[in-house]
């Protein structure tokens, strides 16, 4: 029974763990930044779990964010994930089996986290994995059993941080070999001989070593001859090296003879420092040296060091020096020992402000300087080189851009007897104008004048000399405003060389201004503000394709539209202009053409329905309202076809305007009077439009008589006045019973054309008199007839 309750307990237990591990979908929130190309950048996204993106995503990077624990679901679907970045967030807690399913990941960053300790079974499914950083995590020590045996692949290892303090043989075991490794243990206390060792070949390796080389030089010795291989690049770093026991370490890197490359960064050196390094390397043919963020706290004194040999040192690279006390720094003359054999020379970025002539002389086997962002002026140039005396007779390359160089003419002069020089770069420097001819060494292929104030081009630009053919490469990005263009004193000057035209003020070009460039290989002018016309998008989406003539060869992304409004800001390679802004005129063309069209058939569908007639009825009547008054007052206006005035004048009129004396009785005190009928023939003022005269008589008649036949409805002059009796019989002044209908002859609704819709209506609600065809019915007619005109009366 107890056997059976501790089952059940276990198995709780375990559903317990499986509940904890899952989370359902509806918690995390959704990742929208993906690409077509399957890559899905979710970084700064303020996500406090792994959000949810597409499960055939390829790459999926969310740095940044607030993400502390990765559950065992959160990445179960997708297995086709290549690399994941989780740097920069708050993680603390992965779930064991959280990369299970990840088996094609090839790159994972954990960087910059809260891990406390290194799980090796969340390795053990990444049987793919090359890449791995786990730099700057609170771990001390990569934990056991080693994390890294199940990863076959791996090609690249990051680990280390401020608390790393123990490395132990075996922590690394399976990693054997690697093309890079980065270790950060500036704080390492402990370290087994040999933990380092193991893997081979190895390739870049980059230290921290701060506080071994200060207080535990065995230590730091230990670490560097576990990872010292001939040709192994050695990168170290964060060191502040003050005499002799700190470079005790090197003594180890010596004994290996390297000779790839050492690479010293962020280093604190003194005099005495530097003497010793010398010493250490001493006969180690080391190819290449390179020191960056370096702060001198001596005075150059060096001399104790010139009987060391560093004749295998082929390159010199020297970036953000800051000598302290710059004043008392001794001349390099002194130096002479170290000078005499570097081919390449770099010194970037370190307030050089001039190299005397009497030192350049030294650098005898020099092919290479790069002295760029440095503080040299016209004047100093000079004097560095030897006022243009070709001292430097081998030296192939010069590039000293990124200073105060005003004169374009200066610099001609003293590169004119540099017989081998192939690359100059002169760029970011302060020309504000070019002289019309230079004369440039011959071996000349290579000329970047860019980032200066130029406005306009001469013929100063290299160009064929002496028969011989000279392809040079131009970078102009001096504000042009347009692509400059070349008069037939300099038509040569670029022929078959690629132009660069970035980080200008050019706005749009075409075939057209390039004209000058007789057999031009390949253009860039990317970072520009173009204006995307409808000729210039064409003309560069064609290059991009490779369908016109012009090899566009730098990114397209950098081709930005900056005008019009609606396109600042969009790629030029995926600009669609509309036909409205390409063809305006045959767009307009086009829009006459229909808009004619339609006018026509809307002029025959309104003239077909009569709208123009309405229209003049309606304007008709407008005017009459507002017009004079007329002059007489009827009882009645009679609307009648001319076909029918026969029965008007011989029945209608004599039996209403000249009642019999029988027809009512003449006892009765309020016998009948005669009526008043207007009619048109009669009534009619002359001189006036009559139009006027319909809307006049009816205004001023009580009634209005509609004597309706077939005739009626084929007449236009009744139809006028039926239309115009639209708007006075039916105004809100008439009344409902102005209108009094009279039938001829049979007539019903559906003989009246649509178009009289009221008069329709009224036949519809109102009672109507028929001419009655048996003659002693006639009677009754008018007796009706006389009541409906009198009914106001009574």
């Amino acid at each position: 029974m107890g056997q059976s309750a501790n089952t059940y307990l276990t198995l709780l237990v375990l559903l317990l763990s499986l509940g904890c591990a899952q989370r359902s979908d509806t918690d995390r929130k959704r990742c929208g930044h993906c690409d077509l190309q399957l890559s899905c950048n979710c970084s700064y996204g303020g996500f406090i779990h792994v959000p949810l993106v597409p499960e055939r995503a390829l790459s999926l990077d969310l740095s940044f964010n607030n993400i502390t624990e990765v559950w065992a679901d959160d990445l179960s679907s997708h297995m086709s994930l290549r690399a994941l970045s989780l740097h920069g967030n708050r993680l603390a807690v992965i779930h064991l089996s959280a990369f299970d399913s990840l088996w094609s990941l090839e790159k994972l960053d954990l960087s910059d986290n809260r891990l406390t300790d290194i799980n090796h079974k969340w390795f053990t499914k990444l049987g793919a994995l090359q890449q791995l950083n786990l730099l700057d995590n609170p771990y001390s020590c990569l934990g056991s059993p080693p994390a890294f045996q199940s990863l076959v692949r791996l090609r690249r290892l990051d680990f280390g941080g401020p608390a790393l303090v123990e490395l132990r043989r075996g922590d690394l075991s399976g990693v054997t070999e690697l093309e890079e490794l980065t270790i950060h243990a500036n704080n390492l206390e402990r370290y087994e001989s040999g933990a380092l060792a193991a893997m081979w070949p190895l390739g870049r390796v980059t230290l921290r070593l701060h506080e071994p080389f200060l207080n535990n030089t065995a230590l730091a010795s230990a670490v560097l001859a576990d990872v010292s291989y001939p040709n192994t690049p050695l990168v170290l770093e964060d060191l502040h090296l003050v005499g002799n026991e700190s470079l005790q370490p090197f003594k180890e890197t010596a004994k290996r003879r390297i000779r790839s490359s050492l690479t010293l960064r962020n280093l604190n050196m003194s005099d005495e420092a530097v003497v010793d390094l010398l010493v250490v390397i001493d006969g180690v043919p080391l190819t290449f040296i390179s020191i960056e963020d370096l702060t001198l706290t001596g005075e150059g004194r060096w001399e104790r060091a010139s009987w060391t040999d560093h004749r295998g040192i082929d390159e010199f690279f020297l970036q953000n020096l800051v000598v302290l006390d710059v004043f008392k720094f001794v001349s390099l003359l002194q130096h002479r020992f170290l000078l005499h054999y570097p081919r390449k020379v770099s010194v970037i970025h370190s307030q050089v402000f001039v190299i005397p002539c009497p030192t350049a002389h030294l650098l005898v086997n020099m092919q290479y300087l790069d002295l760029s962002n440095n503080l040299l002026t016209d004047l100093t140039v000079t004097e560095m080189l030897c006022n243009g005396d070709g001292t430097q007779k081998d030296l192939r390359v010069l590039n000293i851009s990124g200073n105060i160089l005003k004169s374009v003419s200066t610099i001609n002069r003293l590169v004119a007897k540099l017989s081998k020089l192939t690359h100059l770069d002169i760029s970011r420097n302060g020309y504000s104008s070019m002289p019309q001819d230079c004369s440039w060494p011959r071996t000349l292929r290579y000329l970047n004048m860019s980032g200066a104030k130029l406005t306009t081009i001469t013929s100063c630009l290299p160009h064929n000399s002496g028969g011989k053919s000279v392809r040079s490469e131009q970078q102009w990005s001096q504000k042009l405003l347009s692509v400059p263009t070349f008069s037939e004193s300099a038509p040569r000057m670029s022929e078959t060389l690629p132009c660069f035209f970035q980080s200008n003020t050019l706005n749009m070009f075409g075939n057209s201004d390039l004209q000058s460039y007789r057999r031009l290989q390949s253009l860039q002018v990317g970072q520009n503000k173009f204006v995307c016309s409808c000729d210039f998008v064409d003309f560069l989406q064609s290059a991009f394709k490779g369908a016109g003539d012009v090899h566009i060869t730098d990114r397209t992304e950098s081709y930005i539209c900056d005008s019009p409004l609606y396109l600042q800001g969009e790629p030029v390679g995926q600009v669609s202009l509309s036909i409205v802004e390409c063809h305006q005129v045959l767009f307009v063309s086009v829009i006459c053409g229909v808009a004619l069209c339609v006018a026509l058939l809307l002029c025959i569908l309104l003239w077909r329905l009569h709208a123009f007639w309405y229209l003049k009825m309606t304007w008709a009547w407008i005017k009459a309202k507002t017009g004079a008054e007329a002059l007489l007052s009827f009882d009645a206006f009679v609307s009648y076809s001319e076909r029918d005035a026969s029965w008007v004048e011989n029945f209608l009129v004599p039996e209403l305007e000249e009642p019999r004396e029988n027809a009512e009785d003449s006892s009765n005190p309020r016998s009948p009077r005669s009526l008043t009928l207007c009619l048109h023939k009669r009534d009619f003022l002359p001189g006036y439009w009559i139009m006027d005269n319909i809307m006049s008589a009816m205004e001023r008649s009580r009634r209005t008589i509609f004597i309706l036949s077939q005739n009626f409805v084929e007449s236009d002059w009744c139809r006028y006045e039926l239309d115009f009796s639209h708007f006075w019989l039916f105004d809100g002044n008439a009344g409902g019973e102005a209108a009094i209908l009279i039938l001829l002859e049979p007539l019903s609704k559906d003989d009246i054309p649509k178009r009289f819709c009221k008069l329709r209506k009224l036949m519809s609600s109102t009672t109507y008199l028929e001419w009655p065809q048996e003659e002693e019915r006639s009677g009754e007619f008018w007796k009706n007839l006389r009541e409906a005109l009198r009914m106001e009366d009574d």
